[in-house]
């Protein structure tokens, strides 16, 4: 069973980023999900799709899985770049375009 390393992205709903920092180990859905026909609940069989195991850094999640023997995908996301503004810019002199209400 594969393995998937990564660092998990923001919540939509925050603008923070918390918990953004770790890094994850999850292993790749083996059995896919089933639905159950009465009450329409998914399942699977797959017992290890529960595992989350979070590292502080990347060497260290790839040393546990090498340690362990487990195969793992290594996915590198890239940093956000946010373009700073201020408020005051809305009302500044030398404005590309005047500022109406």
């Amino acid at each position: 069973m594969v393995a998937r390393i990564f660092r998990p992205s923001r919540n939509a709903m925050q603008s923070g980023k918390a918990k953004t920092e770790r890094w994850m180990l999850t292993y790749e859905p083996e059995v896919p999900v089933s639905v159950e026909p009465l009450m329409g609940y998914t399942s699977s069989t797959d017992m290890k799709r529960q595992i989350k195991l979070y590292f502080d850094t990347q060497e260290e999640a790839i040393a546990y899985a090498e340690k362990y023997g487990i195969p793992y995908q290594l996915f590198t996301a890239q940093d956000d770049t946010r373009k700073k503004i201020s408020y005051s810019d809305n009302f500044r002199f030398g404005r590309a375009q005047a500022w109406t209400h």
